[in-house]
């Protein structure tokens, strides 16, 4: 199969809170509460919900996605001409919001960009391990 998807790990806290709420909320919906249900439901969807892109070599197409509990969704666009891959280390920033108070925590991440026409990009890959972000690229390089 000549298709290769990359796509953010859901955390496994999230994931265990995720499923045990879409199973309430199914709960609640079977007894009546058919608002709620839905809501409950939607909220657990969207935990479980991550993004990523997905490459199909064989007919040199591209689409960023979104996935929810595997399966995918996105467009297909056609391939730009890439003319490099940059591989980075920067912060990324997390702003958490209650009420009137605001925290803000950054953590390191390694982002892989496939550049082309100038300055344009897509991030294809985010990771903070090292070694596995230059093999991702290595991959690139040779697809």
């Amino acid at each position: 199969m000549n298709r290769t998807t990359y796509v953010k790990k859901v955390p496994l806290f999230k994931s265990i809170f995720g499923v045990s709420s879409f199973l309430f909320g199914i709960i609640t919906f079977g007894f009546g509460m058919y608002l709620v249900g839905l809501f409950i439901c939607g909220l657990s969807l969207s935990m479980l919900t991550t993004q990523g892109v997905q490459f199909d070599f064989a007919t040199k197409r591209y689409r960023k996605l979104k996935s929810v509990v595997g399966i995918h969704f996105g467009q297909w666009q056609p391939f730009p001409v890439f003319e490099y891959i940059s591989v980075f280390r920067t912060s990324e920033k997390r702003s958490v919001t209650v009420v009137t108070a605001t925290t803000t925590s950054s953590s390191g991440t390694i982002l892989l960009n496939l550049f082309y026409t100038g300055n344009k990009y897509l991030t294809v890959y985010r990771t903070t391990d090292k070694t596995e972000a230059f093999k991702v690229a290595d991959y690139f390089r040779k697809a």
